[in-house]
């Protein structure tokens, strides 16, 4: 993703400027309760500058004029916190944007490549996409390998593999095909594609309040309600004191002790957190998925990939007795010899390094190879003399009853100490004889164990997923340092592990990529689909990851937590203010009446009016002030939820009492400095 809408630029300020105003419409601001209050407040107190003019009641204008002005900016101020989110968004949603091109498409009409418009392609059809081709439009790759150039969509510069069958076949539309060709089947119609989604929801056209957001608004309507009923009640009391308390002056008292700190900046909160989201390349299909990341209690993280670096080496051949250890390197060498993956390029260096073992005549040999099978669990191969069979210690062993043998003891033994040492064991064949093992080994992610620990002190549980043998999978999980492991794991097993979960009332995590994915990504809390897997994964999961990276999955449930440690700071500041601005403006409008209030007039304000104006000044300004804090988030740190508690309290809480004191206390002396009051 680009960059360029990271922080604050001229144009996004103006732009922010600009819709702040647009925002003053009635109907855009009903839909923030608070702010719409103090709209009518302004209104009003427009009005009343405008009737004092007419009557020519000059000094009652100039202090009606200043609070009308004040009143004004305060919702200026949110909508322009709200714009700036919503402006970094359309920024990035514009660089999007560009990525797009008006292509040209080889749609396949009766087994023949046509070009036609990209534009008409709908779901189904199928595209060939040769060397150079943009990718016409989102799909399944059904015929086909080739390197694919995805940039445009996720700022990697390295081209990524994409092949029919398997989870790596999902192909988005705008990326470029570098070389070989692929057939494609279109899975999204005009105006439905990836991109497309990701513009809107980018641009927030189709962001909706979270259940959070909605809840914290119905507080904040009652705390509105509450006061307003106070404030209501204010004015048969002054007039029965003989106070003289105008419209105008309960209107600025109402809009200082409504939570206009928080209900301004609600909606700015929500926005930034999808945006900082974004930034990291990942993709959320809902602001409730974000939340749902900072409420998790159990992270389902897949091992490889994810917990260890993903490609097994192998370190080791073990002989079986009788057995030399060149004649089971030898037989393990052309076992893998058209092995293309990590570990069988590794069994083949490994013999190479140890015994020089080089490369040989395989034409004369005669050799066929035996691609590895997801049924028989081995891979090998033929000769004219013998047949080589490499694979699991379970598969090698009922390959060989099969033939009359058993598997030797000291290579059972072998196995056993392999697995319990984290590492993966393979048993290489000679026919009915068996030769030894191979030990290939898992390399764990430097740092992973340090970042288990922090998830930990959070109160978050994490669960290894793998499909290797408990032993090996033990070994990795205590080494790794997670709290629980699952071996041998099934789509099936997976899914009835996230509803365990979640029927103690747990929120649940994981990352998938492959269609047998889909059922558990879907009924995950968060499910976050790799945008390189398959489509079936990314339409089930909440969140896709344009990185693929499985280790994501950690700072998207920091982002989660910072979001709401973020709204729950900001909503303690909020109302810690508005019982100072109280102690503020109650005892100096009262102090005159009742000398007695004047001991709870602490700061010692200069006039009713100074006071009521200092407030309503700080009460604007305070949310410009926040708006950096609202976007960028508050700082996140791996602490125990009771300790972030205490922490906030002691920050927010007691910095929102003591924030308005000092603040309305200086602009209360300005004001009289200045002779505005």
């Amino acid at each position: 993703m680009s960059a360029n809408a990271n922080g604050f630029n001229k144009k996004i300020l103006m732009q922010a400027c600009r819709e702040a105003l647009f925002k003053l419409n009635p109907k855009v601001q009903v839909r923030n309760p608070v702010m719409f209050i103090v709209l009518i407040g302004s209104w009003l107190t427009t009005g009343f500058v405008f009737r004092d003019l007419f009557q020519g009641s000059a000094g009652n204008t100039s202090f009606t004029l200043q609070i009308t002005v004040w009143l004004w900016f305060t919702v200026l101020f949110a909508n322009f916190a709200e714009a700036i989110a919503e402006g970094r968004g359309k920024a990035q949603a514009q660089a999007l944007r560009q990525t797009r091109t008006q292509t040209q498409a080889k749609k396949i009409i009766h087994d023949k490549p046509q070009v036609v418009e990209a534009a008409s392609l709908r779901k189904g059809d199928i595209v060939l996409v040769e060397p150079g081709d943009i990718i016409p439009s989102d799909g399944e790759v059904i015929e086909g390998m080739a390197t694919v150039d995805e940039s445009a969509v996720t700022g990697e510069s390295a081209p990524v593999i994409r092949e029919s069958g398997g989870d790596k076949s999902s192909v988005t539309g705008g990326t470029r095909v570098l070389s070989d060709w692929i057939k494609v089947a279109v899975t999204a119609n005009p105006g439905e594609t990836f991109l497309d989604r990701m513009i809107s929801l980018v641009e927030g056209a189709k962001r909706q309040k979270t259940p959070n957001e909605i809840a914290l608004t119905i507080l904040l309507v009652g705390l509105t309600i509450v006061f307003l009923a106070a404030v209501a009640t204010l004015y048969p009391y002054a007039s029965y004191s003989g106070i003289n308390l105008s419209i105008t002056v309960l209107i600025a008292l109402l809009v200082c002790l409504i939570p206009t700190t928080i209900g301004g900046l609600l909606s700015a909160i929500g926005i930034a957190g999808m945006d900082r989201l974004l930034k990291r390349n990942v993709l959320a299909m809902s602001g409730r998925a974000v939340e749902a990341a900072g409420d998790v209690d159990v992270l389902l993280l897949d091992k490889t990939g994810t917990i260890t670096l993903g490609n097994r080496m192998a370190t080791e051949f073990i002989p079986a007795a009788g057995v030399s250890m060149e004649a089971l390197a030898d037989a393990a060498q052309m076992a893998s010899l058209a092995d293309e993956t990590p570990e069988g390029r590794s069994i083949v260096v490994l013999a190479k390094q140890k015994y020089n073992l080089r490369e040989r005549d395989l034409t004369n040999l005669e050799a066929e190879f035996i691609p590895f099978s997801a049924h028989t669990r081995m891979s090998g191969v033929n000769l004219k003399d013998k047949v080589i069979r490499k694979g699991s210690v379970d598969a090698i062993q009922k390959y060989v009853r099969e033939k009359g043998s058993e598997l030797p003891e000291n290579v059972k033994f072998a196995c056993e100490g392999i697995a319990k040492s984290g590492g993966t064991p393979l048993v290489v064949a000679e026919g009915s004889r068996v030769l030894g093992a191979i030990h290939l080994k898992d390399v764990i992610k430097g740092g992973i164990k340090e970042r288990f620990k922090e998830l930990r002190q959070m109160g978050i549980k994490t669960v290894m997923i793998t499909g290797d043998n408990p032993l090996t999978a033990a070994a990795i999980a205590a080494e790794a340092g997670v709290d629980d492991f699952m071996a041998e794991a099934t789509p099936e097993g997976k899914l009835a592990l996230i509803r365990e979960y979640q029927d103690k009332g747990m929120l649940v995590a994981m990352t998938g990529d492959g269609t047998n994915d889909a059922p558990a990504l879907a009924q995950a809390d968060v499910g976050v689909a790799m945008n390189s897997g398959t489509q079936a994964a990314k339409e089930a999961g909440n969140m896709v990851d344009l990185d693929s990276n499985p280790t994501k999955l950690i700072e998207i449930v920091e982002i989660g937590k910072q979001l709401l440690m973020t709204r729950g700071s900001l909503t303690t500041f909020s109302i810690a203010n508005d019982v100072a601005k109280y102690f503020a403006i109650i005892p100096a409008l009262f102090s005159v009446a009742y000398p007695a209030f004047g001991v709870f007039n602490i700061m010692r304000l200069s006039t009713p009016e100074s006071a009521i104006l200092s407030a309503v000044i700080f009460n604007a300004l305070i949310i410009i002030g926040l708006v950096p804090l609202a976007l960028h988030g508050v700082m996140y740190q791996p602490l125990g939820a009771d300790i972030i508690l205490r922490r906030n309290l002691i920050i927010y809480g007691l910095g929102g009492l003591a924030a308005p004191f000092l603040g309305i206390k200086l602009i209360d002396v300005l004001l009289v400095i200045f002779h505005l009051v």
